[in-house]
């Protein structure tokens, strides 16, 4: 497991939220969306990772319900995003049980590096598209069946059910 618990207004990762392209107020202690959430970081802070949880009744996508991947950036280039991607799915599943729509990302073809095939990190994690939002945004979606297995980020102590 390359990912290490954090929290929504951890110093050490603004810098790195601040490069990520959906970041809406630069230099803001809070990099997270209202509501539930898990944010991930890598001990050399070159990779951080939110899932968002928002309550189904105030989402206005198509998904409401499912886990967001709301941010993840990887700057270090040993470390496969794909990978990355699916370890941080198994330390969301760590946390909570999937719901039936599972996870879903959002993709802005206009601010990201052009590829044949817009989102191919988490297409190569098992994300598959699933549609496109009223904004125009490409959805990605991985479905529970298709998770890995839970797996505790480092940091975070499962309670053990007897």
């Amino acid at each position: 497991m390359n990912w290490v618990l954090s929290n929504r207004s951890d110093h050490e990762v603004v810098p790195l939220a601040d490069r990520h392209y959906n970041r809406q107020k630069h230099g803001s202690p809070q990099f997270v969306p209202p509501g539930r959430c898990l944010v991930l970081k890598t001990h050399d802070l070159s990779a951080f990772w939110v899932t968002s949880w928002p309550y189904a009744r105030y989402v206005f996508h198509a998904w409401g319900g499912a886990w967001v991947c709301s941010a993840f950036r990887n700057e270090n280039p040993a470390n496969l995003s794909s990978d990355l991607i699916r370890q941080a799915v198994a330390a969301t599943r760590a946390v909570w049980s999937p719901p039936d729509l599972g996870m879903v990302t959002f993709i802005n073809t206009e601010k990201t590096r052009r590829k044949r095939d817009p989102g191919r990190c988490f297409r190569k994690a098992g994300f598959r598209v699933c549609g496109e939002t009223k904004g125009g945004l490409i959805a990605l979606q991985l479905l529970p069946a298709d998770m890995p297995p839970p797996s505790p980020a480092i940091g975070y102590q499962m309670e053990l059910l007897a």
